[in-house]
């Protein structure tokens, strides 16, 4: 096999995009989402690396791209998505290639960035767009959608995987499987579980399309993520919030809002599903936003400013 001029084998490009194939094939199970992200890092991989053979890339390498990625402009985070998704694809390859004695993204970080503070609907905001009004059998749906998104702090995933088993109305509590298939139990508030019961009314009429989803269209089928993220877009539109508004708003939302009432970080951890406290705290930084914004707004002291002083005023002599 011959070596290219920066010391990295090359190989037909038939070969890796076999073994591309491959791997593609053993995410077919993945949601959409995820296994699309994974292929298009490995695009990216396979881009920066040319004519040599993304099998045979030392770390040297890899950190090269990171660097060359970085200076490009992507942000920490962004680097660290991709970097996950080359340790994956370099664990498939582990798997299949004996010549391949490591990962060689194993221990590899890329470089930190500012963590941003996710985007939340003010109280007001929020009990405005879930509270949707309208009789049809989508305006129902939708209310008891997002009154439960809002209420137990659902992420998109678990919203449209819910079935009808998961929720618990006379006990006001909903079961559900969250990142690594974790087990918790969310509680349920009181117009959410009103408006579930409506909605229930009205399933119950509709054709079986998929008998254990609880939420489903007018043709019974399950209703999934892209159309929840689309009609939540709409009513946010309809209920004039003047911004982009999306499933994981509502999430974030709910834990700012419970944070500020109760400060208790545990159960916002708990109720989320968060396997560490840290990704929980980025709350605290919402609710000491709040307390800031209510604090500039409502103490007399908070923006004082000095007086400009007159022109013809006489200093103050000093009696001392």
């Amino acid at each position: 096999m011959a070596a290219s001029r920066h010391g990295v084998a090359n190989t037909p490009s038939g070969a890796d995009a076999a073994l591309v194939a491959a791997y593609e094939e053993s995410l077919a199970t993945r949601p959409n989402r995820t296994r699309e992200a994974y292929l298009r890092d490995v695009g990216v991989l396979k881009a920066l690396a040319g004519q040599a053979s993304i099998t045979t890339l030392p770390a040297a390498t890899l950190r090269r791209f990171l660097a060359a990625l970085h200076a490009r402009g992507l942000s920490g985070r962004s680097l660290a998505r991709i970097l996950s998704g080359w340790r994956a694809f370099y664990r498939f390859v582990l798997e299949r290639d004996p010549a391949l004695k490591e990962n060689p993204c194993a221990g590899m970080r890329a470089p930190k960035s500012t963590r941003r503070l996710p985007a939340v609907l003010s109280p007001d905001e929020a009990v405005r767009l879930v509270a949707i009004d309208g009789d049809d059998t989508l305006s129902i749906r939708d209310r008891a959608l997002f009154e439960l998104a809002y209420s137990s702090g659902l992420r998109l995933s678990e919203l449209a995987g819910l079935d009808l088993g998961a929720v618990d109305l006379s006990t006001g509590e909903v079961r559900v499987w969250g990142k690594g298939s974790k087990e918790r139990i969310v509680p349920v508030g009181g117009p959410a579980r009103e408006a579930i019961r409506t909605w229930l009314t009205v399933r119950a009429g509709l054709p079986v399309g998929d008998a254990h989803a609880m939420f489903v269209g007018r043709s019974g089928r399950r209703i999934g993520p892209r159309a929840i993220e689309s009609r939540l877009a709409a009513w946010a539109r309809k209920r004039g919030l003047g911004r982009h508004v999306h499933p994981h708003m509502l999430r974030h939302s709910f834990a700012s809002h419970v944070l500020q009432s109760s400060g208790d970080l545990r159960a916002v951890q708990e109720m989320l599903g968060h396997a560490s406290i840290a990704s929980t705290q980025v709350y605290t930084h919402l609710d000491f936003q709040y307390l800031a914004k209510v604090y500039d707004e409502a103490h007399p002291r908070a923006k004082s400013k000095a007086k400009p002083r007159r022109k013809d005023a006489k200093p103050v002599k000093d009696s001392r």
